[in-house]
């Protein structure tokens, strides 16, 4: 499967890498910009190029028969999405729990514009004790580009400016919502 994803992305589809991802067992994958659904086969083909398994959460319902084997099988966790679980705390133990868990999250929580990111996949990372690797999905130079790690700071703003950095100029699929 990794020398077919090789072939589609980079001789079919003619997109570019620029970065390698860090031999890292646990980390927060933090994916900007999500404006499309195309953006979920992206990320199950650049995991096919890189050759790293990124996991993802759902909620529970959907790891139950008929179909949870396989959301499992396509790296997920199942999560409890009440209002009354802490959400943060659940993600840590399940990186306490596995030995290798890289969670993919979208920071924009949506595919529409919005002009200021969610903050939950910046306290999961802070409280699992994990880095942050940021992955530009970047359709106006078909690029996927990738981050060092980062490890989070006790000073948010300055750790968002980084961040912000790093995705400067990036193009979703829709452009209009980036």
């Amino acid at each position: 499967m990794h020398t077919l994803a090789k072939f589609i992305y980079f001789k079919l589809l003619r997109w570019k890498l620029v970065g390698q991802f860090p031999n890292l067992n646990k980390c927060i994958v933090a994916v900007v910009p999500h404006t499309s659904w195309v953006d979920f086969f992206l990320g199950l083909l650049i995991r096919r190029v890189i050759n790293k398994e990124i996991n993802f959460i759902a909620k529970e319902s959907l790891f139950k028969p008929p179909f949870g084997w396989y959301f499992r099988l396509m790296g997920g966790a199942p999560i409890d999405r009440s209002k009354s679980s802490n959400k943060v705390e659940a993600i840590a133990q399940i990186f306490k729990n596995r030995d290798v868990f890289r969670l993919g999250l979208a920071p924009e929580g949506t595919r529409k514009k919005v002009d200021k990111w969610k903050t939950g996949f910046y306290y999961m990372a802070k409280e699992a004790n994990v880095p942050i690797v940021l992955v530009a999905f970047d359709y106006g130079k078909k690029t996927v580009k990738i981050s060092e790690p980062l490890t989070v700071t006790n000073n948010k703003e300055e750790d968002f400016k980084i961040y912000k950095t790093f995705f400067k100029g990036v193009v979703g699929k829709v452009p209009n919502y980036t």
